[in-house]
């Protein structure tokens, strides 16, 4: 293609040559006006001279046509996969890349795209990927855009000049106008509860499509556990009550049954995660007689914001007789029935601090204590010489739930506690600072109680290897045996301390049942793409743990050994939702991407979101799907300001941009052109005043 144009490059400047120029216009309009014989010979020639003196140039550009370009992007989100979604895309974008690729001189970019985990996009996402796929191109070369997609999409500009250029947008609506759904959404979802109680949850089941019914069975579960089984009216606001059973994560499900021939099931669930919160936790702390260790273990729980701590000290057992009438005493009076009988359950944690039975409390209360423990609560033995004494505990009726029996003998020798093969697997002992030097970097001890262990896990170990801390289960409580009371060297420092606050805090949080502290637990969590699955356990092995998706896919992971007792794995994914790993009993829950994500709240395949947008752009927005079949438009190119659709047809705009290849001049007044033609005019002349 060609192109010409004229130039000047005068040989004097503008002024001199336009002063001229009307110098000779003067003298050939009197030459005119006189009617001199010539006149117009002599306007002709001086014509010559004046346009000779301007420099005129023919200039021939040689330019190539651009293609024009065009963008096919086809959704690949989740909800695509759904019916016969994804053969329709592919067969539209197969045939439209077949046509629009004959229109010639036009480059075709397909765009896969859609969001999901790995674009970190919640919902689906075209228009962004479609500005950065035409980002290098100009606008008047872009010939328009072609949508495959099921019309759910969650980044629509709001106006059409926000898509960076001005041609058609065309969208073809995979699905069926005859589709129907079921989902359930949130209403009101709590993200704090405190634990022991109970939160309650609003939601709604909507359905949409032809003959619904009108109610719908509702499945509550925490952790993977069912605890609540409905029915409720489909459309109107219900509400279920869901108990905290612990603190941090609680995952909850909400899932409605599903209904025959819906899309899928897959937004028949909602999943939220309520962080379970202690109110303050009710230590009750019970010192048998003052000792040094006795503020070690007051000042280690008063500092603790959770705890709430009632704490008393035996000054004065029954059996003294100092002659002191009652009303003349200025101690309280120990309120063993209050404690020990109508609130005992009101307490989470008992501890007994050096404490020997001597007459204060009766044979029940030990025999509700057992029951304490065994309902859920939690009993520490802080011990020494009294452990081992005549009085001991162990004399009651705690014996049955006590996991290590004493000899009668106190180990009175030098010692620094160590962490047993056992205690370097168990979270309450593992990674002390300090336990893995040979000798422990911290103080030593001076008193062991001897005992036998008839269950549980020493955890730690005294003098000549005997059982220092031993921790145990026993029905749905918890025991711990601590058969030194030395704790309190390392609190005062004596030969450089020990982690006496990470010990005991480690602890007396076991005892509580902190779900971090955990001996045998299988965690999951996701970040981004990647779920990280831990086990740990008091094995020296862990099996493999079978990790589940929510479309059924089944992962089988192999762990790997993180720390003694803690063993890992991380598997990547693009599929969003509630995934569930499961190690025999134990079962873990994660979700990946938003709890609810966009793609799934509304699967109905519409045309109606993007009317709007390709409306403005002069585009259309039709179904693939006919009741005869597939019916897949007939692309054509049309000049700009045409029609861009019609029946059966779908139009891309013909763009003219072009680039210049080459540029050619010619001076027509240079060289012996220029020197004939002003050599004629001048002889024309003369032969004509000749005459």
């Amino acid at each position: 293609m060609s192109d010409f144009s004229l130039q000047f490059l005068p040989l004097l400047s503008w002024p001199v040559v336009i002063g001229l120029a009307v110098l000779a216009a003067a003298v050939a309009a009197l030459c005119l006006l006189a009617r001199l014989r010539g006149a117009w010979l002599r306007a002709l020639v001086l014509g010559l001279f004046v346009l000779a003196l301007t420099g005129p140039i023919l200039t021939r550009e040689q330019r190539a046509v651009l293609p024009n370009v065009v963008a096919l992007v086809v959704d690949r989100s989740a909800s695509q996969s759904l019916d016969e979604r994804t053969r329709q895309t592919d067969a539209a974008r197969d045939e439209l890349s077949r046509q629009i690729k004959a229109l010639g001189n036009t480059e075709l970019r397909v765009v896969e795209a859609g969001g999901g985990v790995k674009s970190g996009a919640d919902g689906t996402q075209l228009f962004t990927p479609l500005a950065t796929a035409l980002s290098d191109v100009p606008p008047d070369r872009v010939g328009g855009a072609i949508l495959l997609t099921d019309g759910v999409v969650h980044d629509v500009p709001a106006r059409a000049a926000a898509l960076g250029f001005k041609a058609p947008l065309h969208a073809l609506i995979t699905g069926r106008e005859d589709e129907r759904d079921r989902q359930i959404n949130l209403v009101e979802a709590p993200r704090f509860g405190l634990v022991k109680q109970a939160t309650t949850i609003r939601f709604r089941v909507v359905d949409r499509g032809p003959n619904m019914p009108s109610t719908a069975a509702v499945i509550l579960r925490r952790d993977g556990e069912e605890i609540a089984r409905t029915t409720v009216p489909v459309g109107e606001l219900s509400s279920l009550q869901v108990p905290i059973e612990h603190a941090g994560v609680n995952v909850v499900e909400l899932e409605a049954e599903t209904v025959p021939g819906e899309l899928s099931p897959v937004n028949n669930r909602a999943v939220l995660q309520i962080e379970g919160i202690r109110e303050k936790m009710r230590v009750l702390l019970v010192s048998g007689e003052p000792n040094a260790g006795e503020r070690t273990w007051r000042n280690l729980l008063k500092a603790d914001a959770n705890v709430e701590l009632v704490h008393f000290t035996i000054l004065r057992p029954p059996q003294k007789g100092d002659g002191t009438p009652i009303n003349e005493l200025s101690l309280i009076q120990f309120p063993t029935h209050r404690l020990f009988d109508e609130e005992i359950n009101r307490f989470d944690l008992i501890i007994f601090d050096r404490y020997a039975q001597e007459g204060l409390l009766p044979a029940a209360y030990f025999d509700n204590m057992t029951e304490f423990v065994r309902n859920g609560g939690a009993i520490l033995l802080a011990s020494g010489a009294d452990y081992a004494s005549e009085n001991s505990l162990w004399g009651t009726g705690l014996a049955e739930i006590l996991p290590a029996s004493p000899s009668g003998n106190v180990l009175y020798q030098p010692y620094r506690p160590e962490i047993s093969a056992l205690g370097k697997r168990h979270p309450v002992t593992r990674d002390l600072p300090g336990g893995n030097a040979n000798p422990p970097a911290w103080g030593q001890w001076f008193t062991t109680v001897e005992t036998k262990l008839r269950e549980g896990s020493a955890v730690m170990t005294g003098a000549r290897g005997d059982p220092l801390l031993v921790l145990a289960h026993q029905g749905k409580g918890r025991v711990a045996l601590l058969l030194s009371d030395h704790a309190w060297l390392w609190a005062r420092g004596y030969e450089g301390g020990g982690p006496h606050v990470d010990l005991l805090r480690r602890l007396s949080h076991w005892l509580l049942k902190e779900p971090d502290l955990d001996e045998e637990a299988l965690r999951a969590r996701a970040v981004g793409r990647d779920i990280t699955v831990e086990r740990q356990t008091m094995a020296e092995t862990a099996a493999p743990v079978e990790l589940i998706g929510p479309n059924g896919e089944k992962v089988r992971l192999a762990l790997k050994p993180e720390k003694p007792g803690l063993w890992s794995a991380v598997y990547s994914t693009d599929v969003m939702g509630l995934w569930r790993a499961q190690d025999g009993a134990l079962q873990a829950i994660t979700n990946v991407g938003p709890a609810n994500p966009r793609e799934f709240q509304d699967l109905l395949s519409t045309p109606d979101g993007l009317k709007g947008i390709a409306g403005e752009t002069g585009g259309s927005v039709e179904r693939l799907a006919t009741a005869s079949g597939l019916s897949i438009p007939a692309v054509r190119a049309v000049g700009a300001g045409s029609a861009y659709g019609g029946s059966g047809w779908i139009g891309l705009k013909r763009s003219e941009a072009s680039v210049v290849q080459g540029i050619d001049t010619i001076p027509l007044f240079a060289g012996l052109l220029g020197l004939a033609l002003l050599l004629g005019g001048v002889t024309l002349l003369w032969a004509r005043e000749g005459r």
